[in-house]
């Protein structure tokens, strides 16, 4: 029984007998001059349907070198070799395809150094935090992974589960809680060898952390904080819940009014796609002042593929020998590995375990009966307690983050960048 044949309808002496050199979609369309007896409109069409027959054999005949590159060199019959030999160009192009995809696939891939290597490492961080006028610390997702919140481009990551077609769905992350490597920086910043946090983060676990908030910028929001921005300054709300039950992607009122002015409430968090414009708790002030002052900047958990934009944070006016010396801790690749002193390829709260061992600190246990959120919260008023349906914050301990809820901030704008896929 033959087995059909193939939807391009293009064989390989087909394709060699239609091939007539360079790719015919390359050069521009020229506009045919008008026949005698055919008018402009039935030329133009005419022109169309060459142009659209031309690119339907070329995409049939780079499926077909495509195909003939897949088979073994031993297995290539001699058709298949004056084809690949007729149509270099298109091999050249699919090599590159080729090599970009493999590139991309190795910068997804996590890479975990050996204990040995890990330790040395240790050692020059432990060495450079000691060393270190100014030390500034740029945060991520990846710091929040230990607390069952997924990060972004992790293997199961947000954007790597939407780019694969897969759904997404978010926990309750009000029941995550401060992970080591939150307390370990809070450590460090009590013992004034951290003196600013920038984080990428909205899950308001540095706040949690007992981190004070002149040390910390939030450059993407955070998920507790709820701002009227009649009143000026803008007047805060911390809340015991997340407040984006009801907001998106350019959709930020949350359904609340402000206590003074009755303004609308919004919430503070910046999607993909927006510009952050409030001045708390973003502190953009705050974050570019300390990147001025940074001669150490450690990246902890994050990809820097957002980061690596805002250019204030880099010191990018200056020389690049009087630029800040940049330590990243993350499991895959990151655009600033090139420039970085030191790179090192393990889970972060690892690495905060052995760094605070080796500067002989003691990591504090996050004890939520001490959470500042519950000091700093302002109560609903009556009548609001039905403007949202999320779990509350309590002082008891919660049980595993799990259950999974709509709307918010979680995920929001991911979908800006995808592309649907021709059928």
């Amino acid at each position: 029984q033959r087995s059909p044949a193939p939807r391009s309808g293009l064989s390989v002496r087909r394709a060699l007998s239609t091939f007539k050199g360079p790719d015919p979609t390359a050069r521009a369309p020229v506009r045919p001059p008008a026949m005698a007896g055919v008018s402009q409109r039935e030329a133009r069409k005419a022109a169309e349907r060459r142009q659209k027959r031309a690119v339907e054999e070329q995409r049939a005949r780079i499926k077909l070198v495509s195909t003939i590159l897949q088979k073994p060199e031993e297995l290539r019959t001699k058709d298949d070799v004056t084809l690949l030999s007729a149509c270099v160009d298109t091999v050249e192009e699919l090599e590159k395809r080729k090599q970009k995809t493999e590139a991309r696939k190795r910068k997804l891939e996590e890479v975990i150094d050996e204990p040995d290597e890990l330790k040395k490492k240790i050692n020059l961080l432990a060495a450079a935090i000691q060393a270190a006028r100014y030390l500034v610390i740029y945060s991520g997702a990846g710091i929040s992974t230990a607390a069952s919140i997924p990060d972004y481009r992790g293997p199961n990551g947000v954007w790597t589960l939407l780019q694969s077609g897969r759904t997404v769905s978010a926990g309750d992350l009000s029941e995550a809680e401060p992970t080591l490597t939150h307390m370990g920086i809070t450590k460090l910043y009590k013992e004034k060898l951290v003196q600013h946090v920038v984080s990428q983060n909205c899950d308001g676990l540095h706040l949690r952390s007992s981190l004070p908030r002149k040390a910390l910028s939030e450059l993407h929001g955070n998920m507790y904080i709820e701002v009227c921005t009649y009143c000026s300054p803008n007047r805060e709300y911390i809340r015991l819940f997340d407040v984006t039950e009801r907001t998106s992607l350019h959709r930020h009122n949350t359904g609340r009014k402000c206590h003074k002015c009755g303004g609308e409430l919004r919430d503070t968090i910046v999607h993909f796609g927006e510009k952050g414009t409030l001045e708390q708790p973003l502190n953009w002030k705050g974050a570019a002042e300390a990147a001025k002052e940074a001669d150490v900047i450690i990246c902890l958990g994050s990809s820097l593929k957002v980061l690596k934009k805002y250019a204030c944070l880099w010191c990018m006016s200056r020389v690049p020998h009087k630029r800040p010396k940049l330590y990243i801790v993350n499991l895959q690749w990151t655009p600033k590995d090139g420039v970085a002193t030191l790179k090192i390829h393990a889970k972060c709260d690892d690495v905060m375990q052995l760094l605070l061992e080796e500067l002989c600190l003691e990591i504090p246990h996050y004890d939520r009966s001490k959470d500042p959120i519950f000091s700093l919260a302002t109560q609903l008023r009556p009548g609001e307690e039905d403007s949202h349906s999320r779990k509350l914050l309590t002082k008891d301990n919660p049980g595993s983050v799990g259950s999974t809820v709509s709307g918010g901030w979680y995920g929001k704008g991911c979908a800006k960048g995808r592309r649907k896929k021709k059928v």
